[in-house]
């Protein structure tokens, strides 16, 4: 199972690195080259590719215009020479962000990345063919002030609902982040997080007992549970 990719660069040079350090990646093969946005919308617009190598600073449309005129852009790495757009590009959901000069281990790590992106995006781990519903992810991307934080996902005690951010807390702290509980759904391995209340959803290895509507974790906590909620709860825990 190989990756389509586009190279969008207006730099040549640019491209004859990443041709060089795609010849030791046999997932990756190079379907197309461009050297503008506008040459990559005309190419886009014939051809669907699985990941684009995307240039930020070109001529008339910058890259990142670019990802946002695409309707469902494919998975993207940026390669820049400039470090300042990197949280603007996180936002748009990029997949890694390469900065000008890389190494080969460095691009390496960004292919990889986007080879996992790949199967669970197609609903396939590898080769045997494993569920990506089964896939349990080891850490998580919070949107942090100006910074993206990593998160250990087994260290994340429950999810707490706070208006338009959510609460993600940890042994004795919390991250403050700007998303809603549900986007984490999708994220979140469903064998071991669950939504217990409109504006909780808890580790279920960090629950001690459940009594009433109140649910009570390892720690101390305690926590609401809400009465459309608590059958599913008690139904999990007993499998």
């Amino acid at each position: 199972m190989k990756l389509s990719a586009l190279i969008i660069d207006d730099e040549p040079l640019a491209h004859q690195v990443i041709l060089n350090y795609v010849r030791e990646t046999p997932f990756i093969e190079i379907v197309g080259q461009v050297y503008s946005a506008a040459q990559a919308l005309e190419f886009l617009q014939k051809k669907s590719v699985d990941l684009l190598f995307l240039d930020i600073q070109m001529t008339k449309i910058k890259g990142l215009d670019l990802l946002r005129i695409l309707d469902k852009p494919p998975i993207v790495i940026i390669t820049s020479a400039f470090q300042e757009y990197a949280l603007e590009s996180y936002e748009l959901n990029v997949c890694d962000y390469l900065l000008k000069p890389y190494r080969l281990e460095r691009f390496l790590k960004a292919v990889h990345k986007a080879y996992s992106r790949y199967k669970l995006k197609k609903g396939y781990l590898g080769q045997d063919n494993t569920p990506a519903a089964q896939v349990q992810l080891k850490t998580l991307l919070l949107k942090v002030d100006k910074k993206h934080v990593q998160v250990d996902i087994d260290q994340i005690k429950y999810l707490e609902g706070y208006g338009n951010y959510v609460k993600v807390w940890l042994t004795d702290s919390f991250y403050l982040t700007p998303r809603t509980l549900s986007s984490f759904e999708s994220k979140l391995p469903q064998s071991q997080f669950v939504r217990i209340h409109k504006s909780y959803t808890i580790n279920k290895e960090e629950i001690n007992y459940v009594e009433g509507n109140r649910v009570y974790l390892i720690n101390g906590i305690e926590l609401p549970l809400g009465k459309t909620h608590k059958k599913y709860l008690l139904s999990v825990l007993a499998d």
